[in-house]
């Protein structure tokens, strides 16, 4: 063996050693239960960033632990189109050459935009190779495949025809840049400190009612007061009508149980076209809907004199008006949740707008019931009250987006009456059902509409492909706790529905990675951590175990380089272990064919111990803790305690001693291997062909 381990020789050429064998290609054997995994997929446009490296790292340790026990193992790799992130990057590549999306129209955009994807997608599956992810490259899956968009279509349409997708104007969240209503989780609150604003709204015949806002502004299409009817203050007031100030209409004052009596005064504005709740306030109570608030966040002509204002112009000219009239009561400080695009950080607009939605409320139910009946699993399991917390509290889902970029929603409406439209997997199809000329919906789906559907679609669903029928069920999704609502709930809820099975027995949360100084890594922050680039200073092991080290199923975990640097020397202790016992003049034999000392024999009965301790830790998916175990055993048992005591029976003269010895070395070396290698499997597949037969990442788990 050479002095040293030298990662940025060997790591790619065991790599592509790795993938030319097949490995990482299970063969389907009927009489063995399966483990698998769908790759949570990366934007196929993005490289990879420590987030990355940390799910990676995890999800090739199960998979690694499991190909070892023999099981018929499939980590399904894949790429996500991301489609509002990817059009909002494009056409800033696009302007930068001074062209933009209308210049080239929807399918030359498209196709230049799909073109440049996929060379970027080459760039990030070269780096998933980097960090060592064993995954099966021949089914790799993109969510714009055909094969995969076919599936969405399928889905869609049975929806549709189910009742389960319709049509419908609410209050959506809009987003002004980028031009595209968002679901209610792209959409983040943040604190602001914004204004209470206390309004005097006159009754009709005398007296006033004064509500609470912290939105002057959307007062131009108020077409309600509302009081909740338990509020003895305004018992006498419901029935009646106030004058809207500013616009002299008269409005209705209505009592519902939604209003909250302890928050500000009490009574509330009702704005049906601007707030999701005073729509259903006004679905309630047959309200009108009036848009004062357009898609570019400025004032319609419903508004008024203050017609064209921004928004924030306009909140504080309505706010002037108001005192100039003795009719603005007060303004206060008020710190308030604001929703934000979770992607362009702005301000969101809540706008009535007609959209496609996902009726949601017959898909929780059975998703609920999974959960607690413990078909699927949450691990932590603390998660599993968030996940029904929202559950029970869902919204239908707003699956339009205002895009070009995507899955074209499967709607197509006849070119001269558009009231008449169908579902179909294509136009002709359409125009067959509809006899005459169609027009496709402009609108794209929202990205998590194909996403939920990953587990199967990915194993050749809706056919009842050979892998769909073995391997789902999959064994584990593996993702972070933020996108329990995104992504996790949806694949449950669609999984059930679609298939009438589970789509994995168990979820498993990563945490977020963080600094040294538990900042959450960002580039705003400055302090991101390159995981290639940490590759290619320290090797890939080496960030492994800087990653998975320390950390827990739902539990940040803290990386900084010094962390990394320092698990650099763990992988050359492994080698040098190797190195030293390989340079030992007797021949190894099996244990049990050597007339082992006492001392040997106890080395053996305590390594044994780990070896049942680490593989109840791995199935139990303490994941970190096991790979604590080796690391301390490895280290300071192993090198520091046996090797150093075996040392005189090595360079001594008697040849029983020396054989139970280097018996015994490696029986400890070599099981180690196996159960190091998930956890850093350049340095043991590395040792493992210096000095053993055949590959490492197929070899036998020690019993």
């Amino acid at each position: 063996m050479d002095s040293k381990f030298d990662f940025r020789q060997l790591e790619s050429k065991l790599y592509q050693k790795w993938e030319k064998s097949g490995a990482f290609s299970p063969k389907i054997d009927k009489k063995k239960k399966p483990f698998c995994i769908i790759m949570p997929p990366p934007n196929a446009y993005d490289k990879l960033h420590i987030g990355h490296a940390l799910f990676v790292t995890l999800e090739d340790i199960m998979v690694r632990y499991h190909r070892l026990l023999g099981e018929p193992t499939l980590w399904l790799p894949g790429a996500d189109h991301a489609a509002t992130a990817s059009q909002i990057f494009f056409e800033q590549k696009l302007r930068g050459e001074g062209r933009s999306r209308h210049d080239l129209g929807r399918d030359k955009f498209n196709a230049e935009l799909m073109t440049w994807m996929l060379e970027q997608r080459e760039t990030m599956e070269g780096q998933l190779k980097v960090l060592g992810a064993s995954c099966d490259w021949t089914r790799k899956k993109f969510t714009l495949d055909e094969d995969v968009s076919r599936a969405v279509v399928y889905t869609f349409k049975r929806m549709y025809e189910e009742g389960l997708i319709y049509r419908g104007k609410r209050v959506i969240n809009w987003s002004p840049k980028s031009q595209t209503g968002l679901s209610d989780l792209e959409v983040i609150y943040q604190e602001v400190e914004g204004e209470l604003t206390l309004i005097k709204y006159p009754l009709k015949g005398g007296g006033e009612i004064v509500v609470a806002t912290t939105r002057p502004e959307t007062m131009l299409g108020d077409t309600a007061v509302a009081v909740n009817p338990k509020d003895k203050r305004y018992k006498e007031m419901v029935g009646k009508t106030v004058i809207l100030p500013l616009m002299n209409r008269e409005i209705p004052v209505v009592a519902d149980d939604y209003v909250d009596m302890k928050f500000g005064t009490g009574a509330v504005k009702v704005t049906p076209a601007h707030d999701p709740n005073d729509f259903e306030i006004g679905q309630r109570h047959n309200l009108e809907q009036i848009e004062v608030i357009g898609k570019d966040a400025r004032i319609t002509e419903a508004g008024g004199k203050y017609a064209g204002m921004k928004v924030t112009e306009a909140r504080e000219s309505v706010a002037e008006d108001l005192d100039k009239l003795g009719l603005l009561v007060e303004r206060k400080k008020f710190v308030h949740s604001v929703p934000h695009s979770e992607r362009t950080k702005e301000p969101v607009e809540q706008l009535l707008s007609e959209q496609w939605f996902v009726k949601v409320g017959p898909l929780a139910k059975p998703a609920i019931e999974a959960v607690k009946r413990g078909k699927i699993k949450m691990l932590p399991k603390r998660f599993e009250k968030i996940y029904f917390n929202w559950m029970e509290n869902i919204r239908d889902w707003n699956i339009s987006r205002q895009l070009w970029w995507g899955h074209r929603i499967p709607v197509y409406y006849l070119a001269d009456d558009k009231s008449k439209y169908t579902v179909a997997f294509d136009a002709k199809v359409a125009e067959q059902e509809l006899g005459g000329k169609v027009v496709q919906e402009e609108d794209t789906l929202d990205t998590w509409f194909s996403s939920g559907l990953w587990p199967f679609t990915t194993l050749g669903w809706p056919e009842k492909s050979q892998d769909f029928e073995y391997f789902y069920p999959t064994t584990v999704m593996e993702t972070g706790h933020e996108i329990i609502f995104f992504w996790v709930a949806r694949m449950i809820m669609l999984g059930l529905y679609c298939t009438g099975e589970i789509p994995f027995e168990l979820v498993y949360f990563n945490g977020i990675v963080r600094d040294k100084e538990n900042q959450k890594i960002s580039r705003s922050k400055g302090n991101v951590i390159d995981p290639i680039e940490m590759v290619d200073k320290y090797g890939a092991d080496a960030l492994r175990m800087g990653l998975m080290m320390g950390t827990a199923a739902g539990q940040d975990t803290h990386v900084d380089e010094d962390k990394i640097r320092a698990h650099r020397n763990f992988a050359n202790k492994i080698w040098n272990a190797a190195r030293f016992i390989s340079m030992q003049d007797a021949s190894p034999q099996a244990i049990d064919k050597v007339d082992l000392t006492k001392e040997d024999k106890a080395f053996i009965k305590e390594f044994n111990g780990i070896v049942k301790q680490v593989t109840k830790e791995m199935n139990k998916y303490a994941i970190a803790q096991a790979g604590d175990t080796l690391y301390q055993y490895f280290w300071h048992q192993f090198c520091d305690v046996v090797i150093e005591n075996s040392k005189p029976a090595l360079y001594g003269d008697d040849d029983r001693q020396k054989s139970s010895a280097v018996a015994t070395l490696n029986y400890i070396l070599k099981n180690s291997l196996v159960m190091l290698h998930p956890f850093v499997p350049f340095v043991t597949e590395a040792v493992w062909q210096e000095l053993y037969e055949g590959d490492l990442i197929v070899a036998s788990w020690p019993k």
